[in-house]
């Protein structure tokens, strides 16, 4: 089982072992499965839940049958690991060094446990009251159930690692204090401000950026309470949903359970009916996976190659005016200009709009400003090839040096700036690079 190659080629930073622990499986070893699955992947509870899965659909069986189900059998060893206590990594003694992690979602937690396993001391700062960053307040309940993020905070704690909420690092606590108190600082702050909206309109009421309706459902799942007059609530409205990515689609499929009479989702991108010269096999999956979801299927109605030009309405959102586009041939950044198709202006009566146009920047810029750390031309916290930002001692992982992007990702940088952490202050270390480290040079 599995594609028998060392790395996996549709640039997973993780899949370098899936040969492995699918033969283990195989070979009803369970526990040897375990073990290979852990080595590259902290959180393949988390993984084999919500990552898109582009092995899958490059899986070269898919070419004319059903691919190898990496995800299913990934989540199927990963609660083995748990049933059978196999996911524990305490370490067997400490090094007197100590650790300040900012940020608790899949960065900060990888980079904390791999940091932990070797001896450290490490203190995870969280700002909200719920641990797990994205993972708890991000990610949909229909996709992640809260009570498996729950469960790895737990055995982390198990294992000694101490988390710190409601503490907004670089207010409650400043630069300064963390360079006094711990040996190494690590950066995993995210990156969800969002990218704003500049059409006129759109600060009127109902127009909504999607993580705040995203984390404000999971907070009423977890039983908050909000006050009405700060409820969004799609029941029974008509709804537009701006945005074409993951993020897009988790408010869809949020709206459909809330029960919205109607939705229409406007992508900006034309839909990729053919694979393009410059987008060779196996990537062309992932960008069939990564437009195409399950929320997709319980209904809505999705147009590509649509420009929102202007919200209209008096106290509140009314309606919406859009064009139709087209695209030309790439300039001299590659790329296509982007052609507004003549006489094809609509409008469309809706009650509630979502953004969700992606993200603009890194969070946590207080602390990144205090501690002297530089941003990179992408406004991005800039990194060195051992993950080390430009202020000696202070590292970075994730998503406020990638921007938003994938859980996998997140946990490879977090491992990959636990390893640069623990070399720094010990001069030596055991911790394995990712394995897109290994193939790649990562700092910018």
């Amino acid at each position: 089982m599995g594609c028998g190659v060392p790395f996996c080629h549709t640039g997973c930073p993780l899949g370098n072992l899936i040969p492995d622990w699918n033969h283990h499986v195989y070979a009803n070893q369970w526990d040897k499965a375990v073990q290979s699955l852990l080595a590259t992947n902290n959180f393949p509870e988390f993984t084999g839940r919500i990552c898109p899965a582009p092995c899958e659909e490059a899986c070269v069986l898919a070419i004319n049958e059903d691919p190898v189900t990496i995800e299913h059998i990934e989540r199927e060893i990963a609660e083995y690991g748990f049933t059978n206590n196999l996911m524990d990594r305490s370490p067997i003694e400490r090094t007197g060094k100590s650790v300040a992690v900012i940020g608790s979602g899949p960065a900060g937690l990888a980079a904390a446990q791999q940091l932990n396993s070797v001896g450290h001391k490490v203190v995870v700062f969280e700002r909200d009251s719920y641990l797990g960053g994205l993972l708890t307040l991000g990610i949909p309940d229909f996709k992640l159930d809260k009570e498996i993020v729950f469960r790895r905070i737990k055995q982390l704690e198990i294992e000694g690692i101490e988390f710190k909420t409601n503490i907004n690092v670089g207010i409650d606590v400043d630069g300064d204090e963390l360079l006094s108190k711990f040996d190494s600082v690590c950066l995993a702050t995210g990156s969800n401000y969002p990218r704003q909206l500049s059409i006129p309109g759109s600060d009127l009421p109902g127009v909504v950026y999607a993580m705040d309706y995203l984390c404000q459902q999971i907070r009423i799942n977890q039983g908050e309470i909000i006050p009405d007059n700060q409820l969004i609530n799609a029941a029974g409205k008509s709804v537009v949903i701006l945005g074409g990515g993951d993020t897009a689609a988790d408010c869809l499929g949020t709206a459909h359970r809330q029960g919205a009479k109607e939705i229409h989702q406007f992508d900006i991108h034309e839909w990729p009916e053919e694979r393009t010269t410059d987008n060779p096999w196996p990537y062309w999956p992932l960008i069939m996976r990564t437009r195409t979801t399950p929320a997709h299927d319980e209904g809505g109605i999705r147009t590509f190659n649509v420009l929102a030009k202007e919200i209209i309405g008096a106290d509140r959102v009314e309606g919406l005016k859009a064009v139709r586009l087209d695209w030309g041939e790439p300039d001299q950044r590659g790329r296509p200009e982007m052609i507004r198709i003549p006489n094809s202006d609509f409008d469309l009566a809706v009650d509630l709009i979502f953004v969700a146009i992606g993200f603009g920047g890194p969070s946590g810029e207080s602390i990144i400003d205090q501690l002297g750390a530089k941003l990179d031309t992408r406004n991005m916290l800039s990194l060195d090839h051992n993950m080390m930002t430009s202020t000696h001692g202070v590292f970075g992982a994730g998503d406020v040096n990638r921007g938003m992007s994938l859980v996998v990702w997140a946990i490879a940088q977090g491992r990959d700036s636990a390893r640069g952490i623990d070399k720094h202050l010990m001069g030596t270390t055991a911790l394995p690079a990712s394995a897109m480290t290994m193939s790649m040079h990562v700092g910018r």
